[in-house]
């Protein structure tokens, strides 16, 4: 059987017949020794090229792959830091706010939020129904040279038109005991009006007008089945025989009672379902509309209540919901 080789780490012996390798010859026998073009080398120039010969691979191998690996995050963040430095020079300073800076900002503000606002638009729609009610009542001139009839206003109020035939809702206070009554319509045009209906128990009447403006325009009414407190609502009439005048304010509540402190029958049952507001309304508003902010008439304004005797508003008006003040001009309900 033939047996594995054996290996050992001493030198081999040389084989028969062979010249022994000649060793490098160090210090003297050094320095002669001759370069490859057959001219002696020095020690000093011997030294210089083992200065110079090239570093080992794995030594340096290992540093530029560390740096290849960290050059590309370094590159990104440095060209993220040359954009934010490129915005920060395009970012314009503050300055100081001039008067037209300020002028502009006004002006583009109320180019977004243009006039008129709603309630302007509700009495726009309405106007055109709103009439002046005076009450008359006649009397002798007692002069010397001749007699001269002569009226006397008794009571001013509004009223609003619901039929284009001249139909008008008001307060029954305000021509109850008139010998006669005038209406004035909003393009000036006045005339006499008659009362064909009332309904006591809501302080409504119902009038008539003689004659008629050829533009005359009815209002649009709207059930109060979804009104609610806290929406918008106008008062349009003519307070202290001013206006037509508006103002402008919220549902207070609904369903109240009201009874005339001026009302001395005991027995008198009080005004029931009421709409309460806070529109400004005095005397000289009753039988007037209040209005949404659509323009459509919900309820006639039909008091005020103020514990003084001053008459003078102080934030809480009642109006009679347009079911009821329609059902006394003979019209269906909603």
């Amino acid at each position: 059987m033939k047996k594995a080789p054996l290996y050992s780490p001493s030198p081999r012996r040389p084989a028969p017949g062979a010249r022994p390798a000649s060793r490098p010859e160090t210090g003297a026998g050094a320095a002669a020794a001759s370069d490859s073009a057959g001219q002696p080398v020095s020690s000093e120039s011997a030294l210089s090229h083992q200065a110079e010969a090239p570093p080992r691979p794995g030594r340096w191998a290992g540093g530029r792959a560390r740096l290849a690996r960290h050059a590309a995050p370094l590159w990104a963040l440095g060209g993220a830091a040359l954009a934010v430095g490129a915005m920060l020079l395009l970012i314009p300073q503050h300055r100081a706010v001039t008067q037209d800076d300020i002028d502009t900002a006004v002006r583009e503000s109320l180019e977004k939020a243009p006039l008129p606002s709603a309630a302007a638009k509700a009495y726009e729609a309405i106007l055109p129904s709103v009439v002046r009610v005076v009450g008359l009542l006649d009397e002798k001139d007692e002069g010397e040279d001749k007699p001269e009839q002569r009226a006397l206003e008794r009571s001013l109020g509004t009223g609003v038109v619901i039929i284009d035939n001249g139909t008008i809702l008001t307060n029954l206070h305000v021509v109850s005991g008139a010998r006669k009554i005038r209406v004035r319509f909003a393009n000036g045009h006045e005339s006499e009006a008659v009362m064909v209906g009332a309904q006591p128990e809501n302080d409504l009447a119902v009038l008539r007008a003689v004659s008629l403006p050829d533009d005359l325009q009815a209002a649009t009414m709207r059930s109060t089945a979804d009104l609610r407190p806290g929406d918008q609502v106008i008062a349009v009439g003519h307070p202290f025989g001013i206006g037509p005048s508006v103002s402008a304010g919220v549902v207070s509540g609904l369903k109240r009672e009201f009874r005339s402190p001026e009302d001395d029958n005991a027995g008198t049952k009080p005004l029931s379902n009421l709409i309460q507001f806070d529109a400004a309304a005095n005397p000289g508003n009753s039988g007037g509309p209040l209005v949404t902010m659509d323009g459509h008439v919900v309820g006639i304004v039909t008091a005020i209540l103020n514990p003084s005797e001053q008459r003078t508003f102080i934030g809480i008006g009642f109006a009679v919901p347009i079911e009821n003040a329609s059902s006394a001009a003979g019209m269906p309900p909603f």
